[in-house]
């Protein structure tokens, strides 16, 4: 079957669910590759991807493909499903014979829901959906495919689960299809080196994170790895093929969680003498990160959420304050950069963890940071905690008419409106320092490729910044805890 892979056109500006971990519109435009698409995609010679918001391709031009297309499967996320579901009415209405797929976390969660409110789909895969879609595409009955869920007789039919595919060196280089299908200078991360690319070399996270989407709803706490050398083979077709590419991204959701191969990877990655940047956990010690430096590591995007400690324990982050401290010793030691990530609303929240945490994050003082509001995903033990606890706001909307994100609950002592409020003042508090604003004005003096684009970062958010001083003001002024438009991102 001719098989379309859609990351589907949806908000303007909205960050998909094909490669992101947080759906959302961001404050800074910025776009992840759908690497989840790129592996089936690569199974199948007569198919296309189409990572729509990248390419500014509209849902118009995404409907008028309906008819070269015999199977069409939409990587879909919790904001935008309703989106994608009239989007796949108006592909079926062109082409009637087209055959409808839906992937994702959220048809993993809720798949009979998703069925029922989606009658143009005609199945969905849950979790990992690399070989059923390729068998299908290529005759496979629904009935033999698991993790497989479709209409039957009037019912639902849910195919056992599949299991975890293990040899992930199996499975095609998401490289080849981006070669294929994509133009790589769409793609833009405010704190990579621009064009970049990106590939996992793992899948799964062991973490329990109980807010991290992906562990608990598509790819597993099952850590699954491709041997060092066919990541490097990738690498090295990689600079090959995209020659002006200044930097690559191992997108794993944690690449460094076991010495040993971190330390074998690095051994493989040292000759091919590139530019790479990684996420990373704080409980990596000084030796490994020393050979991820000497191999060409320039950047660690590092989750630290909280700067209270009873926080991280109440969200299993598996790690502490004083690991966080000693990590960013090393790192600033070794010349690595930091991309710290925080998180406002985890369980336990009050105004006084919140100003600890800023208090915090300006004692880490890293290259950047992103400060996001919690968002509780169904299918995570976070959304599992604040609805048992009936925190969640009645319409539990995640996010508004333009995809960015709600604060959908709130806790005694931190309303909605507040939560908002505490994201602007972190913001504020931390890139107006005389020492963080220097580090900016630096890269906008000294580089002319960077100036524009920290030109462009910095209207799109002082944009934002006015939307959520507005939005505050009005709430505020009503008495209402109406939920308010809060940009969240990877």
């Amino acid at each position: 079957m001719r098989t379309l892979f859609l990351n589907p056109p949806s908000f303007e500006g909205f960050d998909g669910g094909a490669g992101s971990r947080w759906p959302a519109s961001r404050e800074i435009e910025s776009y992840w590759y759908p690497v989840w698409l790129c592996y089936p995609a690569g199974m199948l010679a007569d198919s296309r991807i189409v990572d729509a918001p990248p390419h500014k391709v509209s849902i118009e031009q995404t409907v008028a493909m309906a008819g070269d297309f015999e199977l069409l499967v939409l990587f879909t996320s919790t904001p935008g499903f309703s989106v994608d579901v009239k989007m796949a009415e108006m592909m079926k209405a062109t082409n009637p014979k087209l055959k409808v797929a839906f992937v994702g976390p959220p048809v993993t969660v809720e798949p009979e829901s998703c069925l029922r409110r989606g009658k143009a789909i005609d199945f969905v895969v849950r979790r990992e959906f690399d070989y059923q879609i390729a068998d299908f595409a290529n005759g496979k009955p629904l009935a033999d495919l698991p993790g497989v869920s479709y209409r039957k007789n009037g019912g639902f039919v849910h195919n056992p689960e599949a299991p975890a595919i293990e040899n992930l060196d199996a499975l095609p280089w998401a490289t080849k299809v981006y070669k294929r299908d994509l133009d790589i200078t769409r793609y833009n991360v405010p704190f990579l080196l621009n064009p970049y690319i990106s590939f996992y070399t793992t899948r799964g996270c062991p973490a329990m994170c109980t807010f991290c989407l992906w562990p608990q709803t598509h790819s597993g706490h099952r850590w699954r790895l491709r041997s060092s050398d066919d990541v490097a083979a990738e690498v090295r077709y990689a600079l090959e093929q995209f020659p002006n590419i200044k930097e690559i991204f191992f997108d794993d959701d944690t690449f460094n969680y076991r010495k040993e191969r971190t330390l074998d990877l690095c051994a493989k990655l040292k000759p091919l003498k590139f530019t790479w940047s990684c996420t990373s956990r704080v409980t990596t010690d000084y030796d490994t990160l020393k050979a991820m430096k000497d191999s060409g590591c320039r950047l660690l995007i590092v989750g630290f959420e909280s700067g209270d400690q009873q926080i991280l324990k109440n969200i299993k982050k598996g790690a502490t304050i004083d690991m966080a401290q000693r990590f960013v010793a090393n790192c600033k030691k070794l010349g690595l950069v930091i991309h710290g990530d925080y998180i406002i609303g985890l369980p336990g929240e009050t105004p006084e963890t919140v100003r600890k945490t800023i208090d915090f994050a300006k004692r880490m003082d890293t290259e950047t940071i992103q400060v996001s509001i919690a968002a509780p995903y169904p299918g995570t033990e976070l959304y599992s905690y604040l609805q048992t606890n009936k925190l969640i706001s009645i319409d539990g909307a995640m996010s508004d008419e333009s995809g960015h994100q709600l604060p959908n609950f709130s806790y005694p002592g931190l309303t909605q409106a507040d939560l908002v409020e505490w994201v602007e003042r972190f913001y504020a508090e931390y890139f107006f320092r005389p020492r963080a604003a220097w580090r900016i004005v630096r890269k906008a003096i000294f580089d002319g490729h960077e100036r524009k684009r920290l030109y462009k970062e910095a209207r799109e958010y002082m944009a934002l910044r006015a939307k959520r001083r507005k939005f505050i003001a009005d709430s505020r002024g009503s008495g209402d805890s109406v939920a308010a438009a809060a940009q969240s991102g990877d």
